[in-house]
């Protein structure tokens, strides 16, 4: 038997957003008895850390539960030490593959990694979100000149990919998400205490962030609500909006008509008992929430973000709107009104749910990983 391919994913930490989520896909289906995988983190703490200890070597750089400690690691990695030492000190060696499993700290970091094969994964259009400027790199050429220290830069759609290509000229291919279609049927037909519906019912899911456009589509709800329009809007995932967010539904009068439900670890009972899901988000990379809600039928109205017309089609499996603050008013209006036009899309999402198969989707991951 040849020896396995010792594989290590690194990313910032396992957080609950979309990119934690695809990596426990990857590390739950790679084929455990051609590759040996570790998963670093910066940090010991996130939502996915137990899933991904029971499937894979699970090596935090800091994971002293000494508080000064902590700080004096986390700043000195953060802040201090050259990148280069950071690496010498902290990360594990002796690996074929090495991945850094986001744009920003990860991708930045592992560039200085001598091995063999290294590759870096981008997950969000670098045209429209350039969150690494300013924070992580100071200038585009010095990102660029990161990136040009991997063999190859991964993208999860081809939007993503053209962004890469247009801002640093660089040469980029992409690999969609994998994403476990029998496990979300399974787990949307777990039994979980939900209220009775009684009106239509929309569905939002991600991190209240900035980026997720949750503050925009409140603010259609609330155009709705003014319409006099029977429906009703749950929204499932924390993060630093949620105040804000919840005082504009107090503020205006929208309780009966939103609930955030916070973060839920299996959210798909959740978006199975809704008729449509919504993505409001001012940018994404390639939505794994989007893609999710299609394998269990749910139509989508989405903005016009990366990966969407790879999902959808030119607005044949769902409703791409443009990328503005109230776009997503007039779909949904028509949604609330017009039943007959939420069948024909419903049956469209169904039809589109057929193409979604784990093992396809992981073949050219491990291809890549030999």
């Amino acid at each position: 038997m040849e020896p396995k391919i010792k594989v290590l994913f690194f990313i910032e930490s396992l957080a609950g957003g979309g990119a934690e989520k695809i990596l426990f896909t990857i590390v739950n289906h790679i084929d455990k008895d051609k590759f040996d995988i570790t998963v670093a983190t910066v940090v010991a703490d996130g939502v996915y850390v137990n899933q991904i200890s029971r499937l894979a070597k699970f090596r935090p750089l800091i994971s002293t539960r000494n508080k000064i400690l902590y700080k004096i690691l986390y700043h000195l990695i953060y802040f201090y030490l050259p990148l280069k030492m950071v690496y010498n000190l902290f990360m594990p060696k002796g690996n074929n593959v090495e991945i850094a499993f986001c744009e920003g700290f990860a991708t930045k970091l592992l560039a200085f990694s001598p091995a063999k094969k290294k590759f870096a994964w981008v997950h969000t259009d670098m045209l429209l979100n350039p969150w690494t400027q300013g924070i992580v790199y100071s200038s585009i050429d010095k990102e660029r000149k990161t990136y040009l220290r991997y063999d190859k830069v991964i993208c999860v759609s081809e939007t993503v990919r053209k962004s890469i290509q247009t801002k640093f000229e660089i040469e980029a291919n992409t690999i969609y998400n994998p994403i476990d279609s029998e496990e979300i049927i399974n787990k949307s037909k777990e039994k979980v205490s939900l209220p009775t519906k009684k009106r239509l019912r929309f569905v939002s899911i991600g991190r209240l962030v900035e980026q997720k456009g949750f503050d925009r589509l409140i603010k259609v709800i609330n155009k709705l609500k003014n319409e006099n329009l029977d429906f009703e809007l749950w929204i499932l995932g924390d993060g630093p909006e949620k105040k804000d967010l919840e005082d504009y539904i107090e503020d205006n009068h929208l309780i009966n008509y939103v609930k955030i439900w916070g973060f839920i670890s299996n959210p798909y009972p959740y978006i199975a008992a809704s008729d449509i899901f919504i993505c409001s988000s001012r940018c994404e990379g390639y939505s794994t929430a989007v893609t999710e809600a299609l394998i269990l039928g749910i139509p989508v109205i989405t903005t016009l973000c990366a990966g969407m017309t790879e999902l959808l089609g030119d607005n044949k499996y769902g409703i791409i709107v443009q990328n503005e603050d109230m776009a997503l008013l007039e779909p949904m209006k028509k949604i609330i009104c017009d039943r007959n036009y939420l069948t024909m899309l419903t049956d469209k999402a169904r039809e589109r749910s057929k193409d979604f198969c784990i093992s396809s989707l992981m073949n050219p991951i491990e291809k890549l990983l030999r």
